[in-house]
Formats: structure tokens, sequence, C-alpha cells
């Protein structure tokens, strides 16, 4: 018989902070993998959706900084590129709800 084991999903922010161990504080892959019982396979996907779709941020066109108010926006903070493009040139994989700008 097969067992059904239910999917554990990730969130943008938990594969960001799994990667973010991993590249700034040097955190050995395969201590990661067994701490979050995810396989190296899928840590080395989630790392090269990463730098793929990581250039698209210094590649946006520059607006104003991070959480400044643009005139007519009613207090909304921008993040850098502009409302809705923001979201979209930040996140670099529908699968991921977070900026690669939150790596460093």
């Amino acid at each position: 018989m097969s067992s059904t084991k239910e999917r554990r999903h990730f969130t943008g922010q938990e594969k960001v902070a799994i990667l973010r161990r991993h590249l700034v504080e040097k955190v050995p892959v395969s201590d990661l993998c067994e701490e979050h019982r995810i396989n190296p396979t899928l840590f080395y996907r989630w790392q090269k959706e990463w730098f793929e779709q990581g250039a698209v941020v210094f590649d946006a066109p520059k607006g104003p900084g991070p959480q400044r108010s643009v005139g007519g926006r009613g207090g909304q903070a921008d993040h850098g590129v502009g409302g809705q493009a923001a979201a979209e040139v930040c996140c670099f994989s529908r699968k991921w709800s977070s900026p690669p700008c939150w790596l460093f």
C-alpha cells in the first residue's frame, strides 16, 4: 500500500530565510535540509529560481526608495519601482512571495 503524505508548502519568506542561512550565514545545505525536512534537490531548485530571477531587481527602473510615498498615493508605500510593478519585478517566481532584495 502507498502512504499518502501531505505535502508541505513553504511561503516565500520561509524559502528566503532558508536560502539566506546558507548564503549569508554559511550553514551547510545538508544541515538546512535535515532541519527543514526537505530534499537537497528542492533546496537547489529554490536557489536556481532565486538567481535566475534576481537580475530583474537590478534591471528594474529606479524610483523613489522603499517606504517613500509618491504624490497622489494616499500614503501608500512605494517599493522602489512602483506599485504592482514592484511586486512583479521583486518576486522572482510566482511560487515566491518575497522580493529577492530581502536576501541581504
